[in-house]
């Protein structure tokens, strides 16, 4: 078996929780591969007395790979899936970060994580990603996102309205900041954060939801993700963002936008006691009360 291992970037406490994890995948006689800045910044790891290959792009990542570990938060999650691709590279994270919703395995529980993925005794879930076109080239040759698209107005320029449409026929025109197309993945995200409705992740819908809407009845909408939406904007300004997760690229309105489900999903891996409803519970405090 072998094991890729990616990290945006790592602290000193956190390098030390890497060397654990190599430890355990070494004593596990499982194959070891890292990204480049991992071994660039940690000399320790240099220092081991293991044996690992090092990838520094998803071209890196071929058929020998069979699992990647994302060290990190929710954020660096995000990061692996753009990583992975249609690969079909399953994908577990250990969370380093705050939330950790997506990587909701603690640092605590690396031994246990590893010796999962050696008897295969963890738990698959398909994600669905959202897809974009564009009249022009844009997100490079991941135009794909986990959690979400979004239309955002530019810094402090006035609101913008955004035409939208579902397979050609007019939803709503919306004036506000922006808006939100989420996949169930990322509903409990920057969807959340907007008063939008958190979805199962096996729903099979997207969720559209207003950024500072102008008109207080208009509220988040969720469709079946088989639709494709599309948009046409209009604004003072001639420019606005476009968002995949946390990438963004400045374009012109006059820009043609259509969103989809793309052909392809992204596998994360979890513990058995990690189920969906537990993960509400902790990470979002349900049910807590502080008098008790």
């Amino acid at each position: 078996m072998k094991v890729a291992i990616y990290s945006r970037g790592l602290n000193v406490e956190q390098e030390g929780q890497l060397l654990i994890l190599l430890e355990e995948l070494t004593r596990q006689h499982v194959k070891i591969c890292l990204f480049k800045s991992l071994t660039d910044q940690n000399s320790a790891v240099n220092m081991l007395p293991i044996d690992f290959s090092i990838f520094a792009s998803y071209k890196d990542l071929d058929d020998s790979i069979d699992y990647i570990i994302s060290l990190g938060g929710d954020g660096t999650m995000l990061d692996t899936a753009v990583l992975v691709r249609d690969k079909q590279i399953p994908i577990l994270g250990i969370n380093f970060g705050r939330l950790g919703f997506l990587a909701s395995i603690g640092k605590e529980n690396i031994p246990n994580a590893v010796e999962a993925l050696v008897n295969e005794t963890y738990v698959a879930d398909h994600r669905t990603l959202i897809h974009l076109d564009a009249s022009i080239p844009l997100f490079a040759d991941a135009p794909f996102a986990l959690n979400e698209f979004a239309i955002h107005k530019r810094d402090t320029s006035p609101m913008i309205k955004i035409h939208t449409y579902l397979n050609g026929e007019f939803l709503n025109s919306y004036w506000a900041d922006g808006l939100i197309v989420s996949t169930p993945t990322g509903s409990t995200g920057y969807n959340l954060s907007c008063n939008g409705p958190i979805v199962f992740p096996d729903s099979g819908s997207f969720v559209i939801t207003p950024v500072a809407p102008h008109s207080l009845n208009v509220r988040s909408i969720i469709i079946p993700d088989n639709n494709i939406i599309s948009f046409e904007i209009e604004g003072r300004t001639e420019q606005c963002i476009c968002a995949l997760d946390a990438r963004r690229e400045i374009v012109d309105k006059e820009i043609q936008l259509a969103v989809k489900k793309e052909d392809f999903k992204i596998n994360l891996l979890r513990l058995n006691e990690n189920s969906f409803l537990s993960t509400l519970r902790d990470k979002l405090t349900w049910g807590l009360d502080k008098r008790n």
